[in-house]
């Protein structure tokens, strides 16, 4: 299995315990040193892990990966597409263009070119399984998050076109809503907020282990977390 984002957050407990249910990880994410410690937390476990360190702007790379796992393994059972940015938040007006296409590239072409590379890779799997992380706010319109919720309200509509083009195949794709989770991105977003109010990424993990597993027939479906 895939996981995008995988050095941190959600991630990186994702990865963990996909891990932990026996799967081979694939974990993706720019930083080497973080990806580094994943890989002993995982092989002190008992796990197996690839790193990949990637950024998701360099969509050339993203091709190469798909390339990649077919010449090695020949197929691909599942993905998350949990990384992300959160931009700035601020008026959409006040929005730089730099950052609102960051959003974008990110947020919705990075998930655009992963589906592109990686679903002939599902296609060869008993049951390939595509999850992608998304927000409350792209359904919510929210002051000052427009940059964000209009990139995620993107993905949104794209995984579900996605899932859509998938009936009648082995290829399930749906999304998750992890909610308010104990992250970086969450403590950036609310300065000041009790962290300890909120859930951790290691409770949402088991959420993503299900969802991502053959026995898990949804598909083009939102899942909350709560």
């Amino acid at each position: 299995m895939l996981v995008t984002g995988a050095s941190r957050g959600i991630g990186r407990a994702a990865a963990k315990a996909i891990a932990a249910a026996g799967a081979h990880v694939i974990a993706v994410a720019r930083t080497t040193g973080a990806l580094e410690e994943l890989d002993d937390e995982i092989q002190s476990a008992g796990g197996v892990t690839t790193l990949v360190p990637l950024n998701l702007k360099d969509f050339a790379a993203i091709d190469r990966l798909g390339a990649s796992i077919f010449e090695r393994w020949g197929k691909l059972d599942a993905f998350l597409g949990n990384a992300g940015v959160l931009g700035v938040l601020t008026p959409i007006s006040h929005l730089d263009p730099k950052m609102f296409q960051e959003l974008l590239d990110v947020n919705v072409t990075a998930n655009w070119r992963l589906i592109r590379s990686l679903h002939p890779l599902l296609l060869e799997s008993d049951a390939g399984r595509a999850l992608f992380v998304t927000s409350g706010v792209a359904r919510k319109a929210r002051p000052f998050w427009g940059g964000y919720a209009m990139s995620k309200a993107a993905l949104e509509s794209m995984v579900l076109t996605y899932a859509a083009e998938c009936e009648g195949t082995k290829v399930k794709a749906n999304l998750i809503n992890p909610g308010a989770t104990r992250t970086a991105m969450r403590a950036k977003a609310m300065p000041g907020e009790d962290a300890s109010s909120l859930p951790s990424p290691d409770e949402v993990a088991p959420l993503i282990v299900q969802l991502l597993s053959p026995d898990c027939e949804k598909n083009g479906e939102l899942v909350a977390f709560r």
